[in-house]
């Protein structure tokens, strides 16, 4: 079976993460015990973790004219990611600075630089969206972007997964376009206009009258997957040993999309999604930490 080709278009950013005993308050200064840079965004984290899955994987995205674009280049060349199409502009990477307690919860301030620049998607970019077997789009690029770039997949028959993060309001235009939102609570609330207190489940009801497909992600409780036929089902989380959650929903989201364009039905796609994640949490850093196949398939066939 030929790999499934899965066209990532999203960040990049260099990642520099601080370890501590806890996160910080508001106006406080706590003392770490470790720091580490390495290559980072959403974009190109599900990027890398869709090759590493085992898909046929192509970045579309901006990188800087700085020291950071050329690591981060390199670490997608380095990982099988074709970046043929990475665009290099005059200035500044994106970064993101994260910080990471013992608990393996995280903070996270993202600076976008070139990724703000990702826009106006030339016809060479939507011929490869067209050319896909998935599409994989988040939120830390332009918005427009993001919209262009699904509707250049609907025209070309490409499936399309976004997954709306950071969370917000998302346009008409662009969930007309979307096959699978891929969102978390706080983002699924946000998207269907909730006002939350307390806990209080996101309304998925809501999310399918504007997509046809939802995956919910729960954290260690796994996750959720429901389509307009009314198919709703919870999916349980692997059990592992928490280093670091940063990137987990980026191993999750690739590895889900990488499922689908193998022709897996959704469901089991979820598992073996959520086998990722898990076994992605167990690292710690981004890019960095997002698992193989063997190591997806070594957690999923250990159910």
């Amino acid at each position: 079976m030929m790999a499934p080709r899965i066209v990532v278009a999203g960040s990049a950013n260099m990642d520099l993460v601080g370890i501590a005993e806890r996160l910080p308050l508001p106006g406080e200064t706590v003392l770490g015990d470790d720091f580490v840079m390495m290559p980072g965004g959403k974009g190109a984290n599900q990027a890398i973790a869709a090759a590493r899955a085992g898909g046929d994987a192509v970045f579309l995205g901006a990188i800087g004219s700085d020291s950071f674009g050329v690591t981060l280049n390199a670490r997608l060349n380095a990982a099988g990611v074709d970046t043929a199409h990475v665009r290099t502009v005059y200035g500044a990477s994106g970064v993101a600075v994260i910080m990471v307690d013992r608990g393996a919860e995280n903070s996270i301030l993202v600076a976008p630089g070139a990724n703000r620049t990702f826009s106006d998607l030339t016809a060479a970019e939507e011929q490869v969206i067209a050319g896909g077997d998935v599409l994989l789009c988040q939120l830390e690029i332009p918005i427009d972007t993001v919209v262009a770039a699904c509707k250049a997949a609907r025209a070309g028959g490409t499936r399309t997964i976004l997954n709306a993060a950071p969370a917000r309001e998302l346009p008409a235009d662009l969930l007309a376009n979307v096959d699978l939102l891929v969102v978390n609570e706080v983002e699924a609330r946000t998207i269907a206009g909730q006002t939350i207190t307390g806990s209080e489940t996101p309304d998925m009801a809501a999310l399918l009258a504007l997509v046809p497909r939802v995956v919910l992600t729960l954290g260690g409780a796994g996750s959720r997957y429901a389509e307009r036929d009314g198919r709703d089902e919870t999916v349980p989380a692997f059990v592992v040993e928490a280093t670091d959650t940063t990137a987990a929903g980026d191993a999750f989201t690739a590895a889900l999309a990488v499922a689908w364009g193998e022709g897996r039905d959704l469901m089991e796609a979820v598992r073996w999604a959520n086998a990722a994640g898990a076994a992605c949490v167990r690292k710690l850093g981004a890019s960095s930490a997002l698992p193989t196949r063997a190591e997806i398939d070594e957690l999923y066939q250990g159910l």
